[in-house]
């Protein structure tokens, strides 16, 4: 179908729907540079999704990347990162995706680089800090070595906490390192009051303490959890690394004039003659010219077995080919590949967030504020209450409190499992486009099947050829005439003969009933029933019994024949694909109602349905019909998956609560819909529902954790045992308890890696 029918058809449906067609925009990823915790990349944010001109603005703190929608005529990416630097972040611009891939991995390698240097400096010096502040306190010149390397603990090693914070502050904001900066500073400061001035405190009956081991200990701990996050940050964005690890570097490149020479990816053309060697990577999507190879195509369907390749035959980038060669013409390049629109789909859908997700940010955007008035409301209660050491005591509890409430955990609960989750689909088979999408899987209670492509295999093929007595002889006449016919069934036919091509005259189309052909005088028959009526051919008891078992299982039936008899009856069906009854099963066996529709006759859906274990179809249905019928059941409440590959499928897959496309279907069915199953393997989708399960479990328990250990960590920190139990704690402690929960909720989503999505 012309590119431009399909456009309109899409549109035409999107209408139908009573659906504006917003203005076009643009969609890209930028690597963000500078951000230091999940409030830093709210922040980012923030400030892309107030420019005016951009639609929609998602930043993700675990992989570093911002995804934004917008107006190209309005706004420029320029704009943007000037935007983003005078918030004191940095937005990396760079048109190419693998340089921009490049790019964002460097600076995750760097920023990793400078974070061990600086973390390995802070605690090589707090380590014999907190030896000399645990044994020696009490001698005024151990007082002096502790400020003396607590100084470039606090100052060096520490100084981005600082420096963030005074960016933020600047612009009337709080994040983690605000928490940070001000703990470490308020004990430093302390610390350095009573080592130059105790006898201020002495003159008042409390002892002088000082708390630099304390004020260098978190920063030591926080720098220790923020290297484990950025590691695993690393770890999390593996999907990505390994599909963009699929496409070579270069290929041999045949010019006009017969020569090859190796050159890079980026220079191939459409229409460039490429030609590829046994072992080697496809390095772009195009068509085989000659040549034949088994090609391992596993990337994209999963499926294990390599796929047979010809002249004619489709390749595709980063599909390995086997022990062949072959010659093969470029026709997609660049950004689109299948395997590039692949890995921009992730990544999209990676920078996306799910419904969870925006309520954890919202309570983050309050936390930080809230958890300084709790500080100062907790020194001032220490004031109050403690008439001998309140002062030194509501200074020790009020930093803790701000080492304590980091918002990490919280911040990386959500985008962790959702980064790990898309990207185990995508290793899977399973594209998909947007977190809400993953989400919403596991909600699904009842699923609508298209037919012909989800089924079935969507391509007609001949089961059956009877012929009456020793007709078969006239084999070669009838392959003759179906290799010269335009139907639909003629090539599966053709196909299935393989015959000899022989001189045919007299070539006619019988509109609605078949063809009429011509050999050595004898006028030639391929058609329905009614043509072999009208042409009074008489039909075999063996023949017609044949047709009529053919038609029981819902299978088309040809007819060919001469002047005067028929001379073979042929069976011809699309065939349902092995997978499609085990994939209903599953789906029956998670308590899914499963509907078939189809445009096809009642008896023939009556048969599939029958053959593959449903119990609920419909025949005969118009594509409005089945957007119709789809928000019939979203009507009794439940929440629908439509599952199809043609364009006739688009209005009910954008009206459905999940939109599932097969990967072999239309590109306007796999536009529309919010997943791809490139295999086409409809077993998928019950993977696909498993690995939503799995991936909100991981959210829902990192979010409980993340809580949890707030609700019981602040009012500890704030000192409510003390008057029980006397305990009052440390803020080093505090700092070694914050980077734990961080860590320990990164390390969870990351289990999903090994969880196996299919049963």
């Amino acid at each position: 179908m012309d590119n431009s029918v399909a456009l309109s058809l899409q549109q035409q449906n999107i209408e139908n729907r009573k659906y504006k067609i917003m203005k076009q925009t643009t969609k890209q990823n930028f690597p963000v540079l500078e951000m230091g915790c999940t409030a830093c990349a709210a922040r980012v944010a923030k400030i892309l999704g107030g420019l005016h001109g951009v639609t929609e603005a998602n930043v993700n703190f675990a992989s570093g990347m911002a995804m934004v929608e917008y107006d190209a005529k309005i706004i420029s990416p320029q704009q943007m990162k000037e935007a983003v630097q005078q918030g004191g972040y940095d937005l990396v611009i760079v048109d190419n995706e693998e340089k921009k891939a490049e790019e964002a991995e460097v600076a995750q390698a760097d920023r990793y680089k400078a974070l061990k240097k600086q973390t390995a400096g802070a605690i090589c010096l707090t380590l014999p800090l907190i030896v000399l502040g645990m044994c020696f306190m009490e001698h005024t010149t151990v007082k002096y070595l502790m400020w003396i390397l607590s100084t470039p603990v606090v100052f060096w090693f520490g100084r981005d906490f600082h420096i963030h914070s005074w960016k933020q502050l600047k612009h009337r904001s709080a994040n983690m390192d605000t928490l940070v900066s001000n703990s470490t500073l308020i004990a430093y400061v302390f610390s350095l009051f009573n080592l130059f001035f105790p006898q201020f405190w002495i003159e008042r009956g409390i002892e002088p303490h000082v708390y630099f081991e304390a004020s260098a200990g978190v920063i030591a701990f926080v720098l220790v959890g923020r290297l484990l996050e950025e590691r695993a940050k690393g770890n999390t964005s593996s999907a990505i690394k390994k599909l963009m690890g699929l496409q070579p570097k270069t290929v041999t490149l045949q010019t006009a004039d017969g020569r090859t020479e190796q050159v890079e990816i980026s220079k191939i053309k459409i229409g460039d003659t490429l030609i590829i060697k046994p072992g080697e990577k496809v390095a772009v999507d195009g068509r085989v010219i000659d040549g034949e190879s088994y090609v391992d195509e596993s990337m994209l369907s999963g499926e294990p077995l390599p796929i047979y390749k010809e002249a004619k035959a489709e390749v595709f980038a980063g599909t390995v080919n086997q022990k062949g060669s072959f010659r093969y013409k470029a026709e997609k390049v660049g950004t689109d590949t299948m395997l590039a629109q692949i890995i921009r789909l992730v990544q999209e859908a990676q920078g996306s967030k799910a419904p969870v997700q925006k309520l954890a940010d919202r309570i983050a955007s309050v936390f930080v504020p809230a958890i300084l008035c709790i500080s100062l409301i907790t020194f001032a209660l220490w004031c109050i209450f403690d008439t001998t050491n309140g002062f030194t005591h509501g200074i020790m509890a009020a930093t803790t409190v701000l080492v304590i409430a980091c918002p990490c955990a919280l911040g990386l609960a959500t985008p962790t499992a959702i980064m790990v989750g898309i990207g185990k689909g995508a290793e899977n088979g399973i594209l998909i486009k947007d977190a809400e999408s993953l989400e919403t899987a596991r909600r699904i209670d009842a699923v609508v099947l298209d037919k012909t492509g989800t089924i079935t295999e969507g391509k007609p093929v001949v089961t059956d050829i009877a012929w009456n007595g020793d007709s078969a002889s006239k084999q070669d006449i009838l392959f003759s005439i179906e290799k010269r016919s335009e139907h639909p069934l003629a090539e599966s036919i053709a196909q299935r003969i393989n015959g000899k091509d022989i001189v045919i005259d007299g070539f006619e189309s019988l509109t609605g009933m078949g063809v009429a052909a011509k050999h050595e005088g004898v006028t030639y028959y391929v058609g329905n029933l009614r043509l072999m009526t009208e042409q009074g051919v008489s039909v075999s008891d063996y023949l017609q019994k044949t047709a009529d078992r053919l038609n029981t299982e819902a299978k088309t039936v040809i007819w060919f024949a001469d002047e005067k008899e028929a001379l073979a009856v042929i069976g011809v069906t699309d065939p349902i694909k092995p997978t499609s009854a085990e994939a209903i099963k599953k789906l029956q066996a998670e308590d899914i109602e499963v509907y078939m529709l189809t445009g096809d006759n009642t008896q023939t859906a009556s048969t599939i349905a029958k053959t593959i274990g449903i119990k609920k179809y419909q025949a005969e249905v118009l594509p409005a019909q089945k957007a119709d019928f789809v928000k019939r059941l979203q009507a009794e409440g439940k929440t629908v998956a439509m599952i199809g590959d043609g364009i006739n499928d688009s209005a009910a897959l954008a009206q459905s609560d999940l939109s599932i496309a097969m990967g072999k279907g239309s590109d306007i069915a796999m536009n529309v819909a919010k997943m791809t199953i490139i295999s086409s393997d409809l077993r998928k989708t019950a993977d696909a529902i498993q690995l939503s399960k799995a991936t909100v479990l991981t959210i829902k328990q990192n979010l409980f954790w993340a809580f949890i250990y707030n609700v019981i960590s602040i009012p500890v920190a704030a000192g409510a045992l003390y008057p029980v139990c006397g305990l009052l704690l440390n803020p080093m402690i505090a700092g070694a308890a914050m980077a734990i929960s961080s860590i320990s909720v990164v390390l969870n989503s990351l289990r999903l890696k090994k969880k196996r999505v299919s049963k």
